[in-house]
């Protein structure tokens, strides 16, 4: 199938994403259309299928490529053996990795129930590989006496919810520096999960 005229691959095809990126975060994966998200790259509805085979393979790159790069970034993370210390760590990382990202957060949250089921189940596996790091240093730390969870995976689950809400309210130049915020976040997790 013939390229249209004027397009570059290695440049229409992250515009692509990024405009599907944009629309589905602003009106929903169900509301959008193959034929807008060309209109707003500004190429014929056709030309998209040069770049992917459907809107549901679009949905699952972008959700995909946000939980590969989480997890590629957690893992550049200095890691420590004080539970402790790797709690915190882990709460400064998760909210400004995803504040960067608040496009990104939304859809992997809020478009879940689009995926088909294999798709569901291979973004579910990244993000169980994420959560798994938290509850290992949960784990740790009630091995160390350092905190006190009934349910690793409860606290797990509770501790990312609590911090992915950041991304709903927090603006730059507001009351609060993003260092400011990380701290209060942080004294509420320690708190929440210290014996």
């Amino acid at each position: 199938m013939a390229r249209t005229q004027g397009s570059h691959s290695d440049i229409t095809g992250p515009r692509i994403r990024q405009a599907a990126l944009r629309l589905f975060a602003r009106h929903g994966y169900a509301a959008v259309s193959m034929r807008k998200i060309a209109g707003e790259v500004g190429v014929q509805a056709g030309a998209l299928y040069n770049y992917t085979p459907d809107k549901q393979s679009l949905l699952f790159r972008l959700m995909r490529d946000h939980m590969q790069d989480l997890l590629s970034a957690y893992g550049e993370q200095k890691q420590t053996g004080d539970p402790q210390d790797a709690l915190r760590r882990f709460v400064g990382f998760h909210i400004r990795f995803h504040l960067q990202r608040p496009d990104e957060v939304f859809i992997a949250y809020m478009e879940l129930r689009n995926l088909t089921p294999e798709n569901f189940a291979e973004i579910e596996d990244l993000r169980r590989k994420y959560e798994d790091g938290l509850e290992a240093i949960l784990r740790e730390g009630q091995r160390a006496g350092i905190f006190a969870v009934a349910d690793t995976k409860i606290a797990t689950l509770a501790v990312i919810a609590m911090l992915n809400g950041v991304m709903t309210w927090y603006r730059a130049g507001g009351r609060l520096s993003l260092d400011e915020v990380e701290a209060v976040y942080w004294d509420m997790v320690r708190k929440a999960m210290t014996a």
